[in-house]
This record gives C-alpha cells, sequence and structure tokens, in this order.
C-alpha cells in the first residue's frame, strides 16, 4: 500500500505555459521569480513575464541562484522577496532555481536558520511556489525535496515537507529551447540515476514502479536523439520523463547515489547530475547483487535484454549500456574534471559520513556503512 504524493496541479506540453488565461494569478498578487543570471535574460523568462502581465500578476526577478544554490542566496532571495512585498514564487530554470524557490517560500515565514530543518519533517505553511522547469531533468518540479548547501559546515542540506511541493508545475519543452549540452546532459542523467533509483529503492510501489521502469526506457533513447540533433519530439519525451521520474523520487526516494553525489558537489563544485553520472556506473555495479531482478526489468523494458536472456546476463547488459551512455554523453573521470585526488583523499571520511547522513543510502537494496561509501569514492574515482 502506498500513498501518491504529486504537486496540486501539472500542465505538459508545447506553450503550457501560456495556456492557461489567469491561471498564475490563482496563486498571489506578486510573484518573486527565482532564477539564474543566464535564464533571467532568455526566451523562457520573456515568456512567463508576459504571462504574467497579460495576468495581471505584478513580479519581481531575483536571478541571484548558480548551479549550487547556496544559505546565503537564499537569505538574498528571501531579502527580496519581502523588500518586493511578493506573496507567492515562481521557480524558473533547472533544479537549482526551483530548489530556491522552494526555500525562499519556507524561510519567508521561519524565524529560524534554514539549517535547523535539515533532517526534520517540514510542516509550517509555506507561500506557494510554483515551478517552471527549462530542463529535462532534476524532477524538483514534482518533489517534495530541496537541496541547499550549508556554508558554513561544507555540506548539502537536504530538506524536506510536504508543504515544499509546488502547488502547480508547468512542464513545457520550449522553455528550454537552446539549452546548452552540458546542460542536457547532466540534467538527462540526473533524471536517469533518479529513475533507476527509485525503481531499485527499498521504498519502491508499485504506484511508482510503472513510471520509472518507463523514465528510464525513454531516457535512454531519447536523450543520445536530443544531443544528436534537437528532436522536439526526443524533447518532449525527455521532459515527460523526467518528470515521471521526479514523481518516482518523491515517493520512493533515492538511494546511495545520491547519498554520495551531494559531497561532490558541496565540497568540488561539480553540477548534481554530472557528480550522480560520475558515480552511477561503479553504485550500480556494487548494488546488482543484492537487487538482480530489479535491473533485469529495467534491461528489458528498455528492450537491452530479451526474455530468453538470465536476469544476471540482463542485469550485466543493463549497468553496461549506463556505462556506454555516460561515456558516449562525455561524462568525465573525476580526474579529468579535475577534482585533486590528494585533497579527494583527504575529505574520503567527511564525505562517507556526511553520504551516510543524508539517509539516501539507507534506501539502497543491500546495506551501507561509511566504511562501503569511502570504498566506493576510491572505485569511482579510479575509474576510467
Amino acid at each position: 500500500m502506498g500513498t501518491l504524493k504529486v504537486p496540486s496541479k501539472i500542465i505538459c506540453g508545447a506553450e503550457a505555459l501560456e495556456s492557461n488565461n489567469g491561471l498564475l494569478a490563482h496563486y498571489g498578487r506578486k510573484a518573486l521569480i527565482v532564477t539564474g543570471p543566464h535564464v533571467g535574460h532568455s526566451h523562457a523568462m520573456h515568456r512567463l513575464v508576459a504571462v504574467l502581465r497579460r495576468d495581471n500578476v505584478e513580479y519581481e526577478i531575483f536571478d541571484g541562484i548558480n548551479s549550487e544554490p547556496t544559505d546565503t542566496m537564499i537569505e538574498a532571495g528571501v531579502a527580496a522577496y519581502s523588500n518586493a512585498g511578493c506573496d507567492f514564487c515562481i521557480g524558473l530554470g533547472g533544479g537549482s532555481p526551483i530548489d530556491a524557490a522552494k526555500a525562499i517560500a519556507l524561510m519567508t515565514v521561519s524565524s529560524e536558520e534554514i539549517s535547523h530543518y535539515m533532517g526534520k519533517e517540514i510542516d509550517i505553511a509555506t507561500p506557494a511556489v510554483v515551478a517552471c522547469p527549462t530542463t529535462a531533468g532534476t524532477g524538483s518540479e514534482a518533489t517534495r525535496f530541496t537541496i541547499i548547501t550549508d556554508t558554513r559546515r561544507g555540506i548539502k542540506m537536504l530538506l524536506k515537507g510536504d508543504t515544499l511541493l509546488p502547488r502547480l508545475a508547468i512542464v513545457d519543452y520550449t522553455l528550454g529551447t537552446g539549452a546548452p549540452r552540458s546542460v542536457i546532459v547532466g540534467s538527462g542523467l540526473d533524471a536517469l540515476t533518479h529513475a533507476i533509483e527509485a525503481y531499485i529503492s527499498i521504498k519502491a510501489m508499485p504506484q511508482t514502479d510503472e513510471l520509472a521502469s518507463n523514465a528510464v526506457g525513454r531516457i535512454m533513447h531519447n536523450l543520445p536523439r536530443v544531443l544528436l540533433d534537437g528532436n522536439d519530439t526526443a524533447r518532449q519525451e525527455m521532459a515527460q520523463a523526467a518528470l515521471d521520474a521526479g514523481i518516482c523520487i518523491n515517493n520512493s526516494s533515492v538511494t546511495v547515489v545520491h547519498g554520495m553525489s551531494r559531497p561532490i558537489g558541496a565540497l568540488f563544485h561539480v553540477p548534481h547530475g554530472l557528480s550522480n553520472a560520475m558515480l552511477l556506473p561503479t553504485c550500480l555495479a556494487d548494488m546488482a547483487s543484492a537487487a538482480t531482478p530489479r535491473f533485469a526489468a529495467l534491461a528489458r523494458n528498455a528492450g537491452l535484454a530479451s526474455a530468453t536472456d538470465t536476469d544476471a546476463t540482463a542485469t550485466s547488459l543493463f549497468i553496461a549500456e549506463v556505462s556506454r551512455l555516460c561515456t558516449s554523453c562525455g561524462v568525465p573521470s573525476m580526474h579529468e574534471y579535475g577534482i585533486d585526488e590528494d585533497r579527494y583523499t583527504q575529505l574520503i571520511d567527511k564525505m562517507a559520513a556526511d553520504a551516510i547522513a543524508s539517509g539516501s543510502p539507507g534506501n539502497a537494496p543491500k546495506p551501507y556503512t561509511a566504511e562501503d561509501c569511502r570504498r566506493l569514492y576510491i572505485e569511482a574515482y579510479n575509474r576510467k
């Protein structure tokens, strides 16, 4: 038995942003648009502003979010929200602005520091958040989570609570037109990681299994097509798969890959999707023996294995194809990315402890300790 939690309203498709006259006015009279400096000057921003003006909704633009939102960025966003007299937030961009919009909405009604909420179930009422993703990957538009870096402790905080779930998700694949290859790769492989981890998680449920399995196949088939020629059908498939994968992790959660990825992002400033991809083949291979039937099912559904292949063979084929996809997308090794081996080695104990403390490895199909994570960090760094 499971309870499926999703945003109150989801609108999908080309020009979904413009499709409902007066819709955004239901969420407030003045929006803080939370975004980054690039998206802040994009065609997607021009479209959003046009819709707000059409619907007689005032707005203030806060474009101070980069690829790794921090507590200090959230403080600046809260100040912008209060100074402008806003009463709801719109996250426009990738997962970082949407995560930041959730955190800003939370902190406008809180007297605590944001670090107070790490590891706790957040249940205070917050202003509405509208999520408008411009990338196909993070799934933040469909989750009750936000990831914010604690700059004092050098950790990525996982904040959670139903109150963080966006009230409205507008999934319009045309908002991402012109995204650079690095963003398409990082977000696409992030979505793939979401779907795989949700499917093999011990919290997996029937309500998410079909969504996750289908998302894996759609991403593996369509991400290369988007990179090849920007095919519109493939882009729409990726947007839908990313949304479905987001719904899956919102309900079935993630496992050891995400748990280990966050410390790499916090300490070495590697974009989240890329740090997931750096770890993905190593971690999947380590979990394979504990979830062979699940991996085999993913392989068969994605057309990578036949019904006559044994589960062990299908699992091997699946993990090999994931590794090949990461390579073909140009995912660098940690050494190639520029992560210094000596500093990495010095920080492994902290990273392993932070990974376990996040709780995500506890959802894996086998138990993980800090020593297990330490071993996997070493294997992943040495992976060619």
